[in-house]
């Protein structure tokens, strides 16, 4: 079973940057494309960034060319580079697997963009 723990969320102004962790626990982190999900106050879970274990990665519309994904399997790792931060970014940022996500969900962390 994977356990996830996500943290480096905080309190940015417009424009700021912050880095999400996602430590991952279990043997099968490696072979799982892995993503970072987000959810808004009164909005559905949404993925916004996937990496595969190979290293390739994909991001939703809303976060392409600001937020960028990384991941080290054997630090078993993945990691959210977020810039240029908006106040629609707000929400609680989540990592599991995916497109599916598949192991049981993490505290999150909570990220806070303020105009």
């Amino acid at each position: 079973q994977v356990q996830l723990v996500e943290s480096g969320g905080g309190l940015v102004q417009t424009g700021g940057s912050l880095r999400l962790s996602c430590a991952a626990s279990g043997s099968i982190f490696s072979i799982n494309a892995m993503g970072w999900y987000r959810q808004a106050p009164g909005k559905q879970r949404e993925l916004v960034a996937v990496i595969t274990t190979g290293g390739s990665t994909r991001y939703a519309d809303s976060v392409k060319g600001r937020f960028f994904i990384s991941r080290d399997n054997a630090k078993k790792m993945v990691w959210l580079q977020l810039n240029s931060l908006k106040p629609e970014d707000t929400a609680v940022y989540y990592c599991n697997s995916a497109p599916q996500a598949s192991f049981s969900w993490g505290q999150g962390t909570q990220v806070t963009v303020s105009s």
